[in-house]
């Protein structure tokens, strides 16, 4: 997956060319991480991209996104726990350092994470896992979009 749309993520998910998009949500968009080493990744982006924090956002539209965030992460969590016996929990990060929107982390995390890391923080994880082709967000992925796509719909019905 290249293109422009990594240059302007909101943008392109409001005009319908963020294929990373799996849900509209009231107050943005649920998207699968690009990279996939913890499978299941995924992220909430704020639906403005003027918006930094998350107390730039009126009272109401920052329960939606809180809220939104909370459906994510079950989502993520119930289809993590049907295709892998060794799901643990879901980590959820609203960290803002590197992209200038605001958006919400939802991290599944798995027995199998190496013991090092297992009980740390995402960030932990060297530069290679974050860069190696292997994780990134291909095809063979698109079982699990779809489960966590499908979930949202549930869980918003």
């Amino acid at each position: 997956m290249t293109g422009d749309w990594r240059q302007d993520r909101i943008g392109s998910a409001r005009r319908g060319g963020n294929p990373t998009v799996l849900r509209r949500m009231e107050a943005g968009f649920a998207v699968i991480g690009d990279v996939q080493f913890l499978p299941g990744y995924s992220v909430l982006l704020v639906d403005d991209p003027a918006v930094q924090r998350l107390s730039e956002l009126p009272r109401g539209k920052r329960l939606a996104f809180l809220s939104d965030m909370e459906m994510l992460a079950e989502a993520v969590e119930r289809t993590c726990a049907q295709s892998d016996p060794a799901f643990r929990r879901v980590n959820l990060e609203i960290l803002g350092n590197t992209d200038p929107f605001l958006h919400a982390h939802v991290w599944p995390r798995f027995a199998w994470e190496p013991p090092d890391l297992v009980r740390k923080p995402v960030w932990l994880y060297p530069h290679e896992r974050w860069s190696d082709e292997r994780h990134r967000l291909n095809p063979r992925h698109d079982a699990l979009r779809r489960a966590i796509g499908e979930e949202l719909d549930r869980l918003r019905s």
